[in-house]
């Protein structure tokens, strides 16, 4: 499955919250293909693109149903980026790394030194 990127004009949570710090909440319905693959995939790009700047908050559905209203998650995997502000929501099992950056307004790292 593509990465779909969606708008939230929401507010964050916290705005008072260190900027340059990202709180990203990963939904998922148990221990499917797709969410363990999106997991993995949060955590390489975390590592990778925002190391000692992210928090991440792994929700199951499957456990807590009623936290799905609070974000308005309509399908999964979707990763909720909470902090920074604005509020944004990716669909899919983050495998596009340029969509993922892109839906995140993350700047990829330059590879020349």
């Amino acid at each position: 499955m593509s990465d779909d990127i969606l708008p939230a004009d929401e507010p964050a949570a916290d705005p008072d919250s260190d900027s340059g710090r990202y709180k990203l909440r990963l939904y998922v319905a148990g221990q499917t293909a797709k969410s363990l693959t999106a997991m993995k995939n949060l955590e390489r790009f975390c590592e990778q693109h925002l190391a000692g700047r992210y928090e991440i908050e792994v929700i199951d559905l499957l456990k807590n149903p009623q936290l799905a209203a609070g974000d308005q998650i309509l399908a999964i995997p979707t990763l909720v980026r909470r902090l920074p502000s604005p509020l944004k929501r990716i669909i899919g099992d983050l495998s596009n790394t340029e969509k993922v950056l892109v839906g995140l307004d993350i700047r990829p790292k330059d590879v020349t030194p």
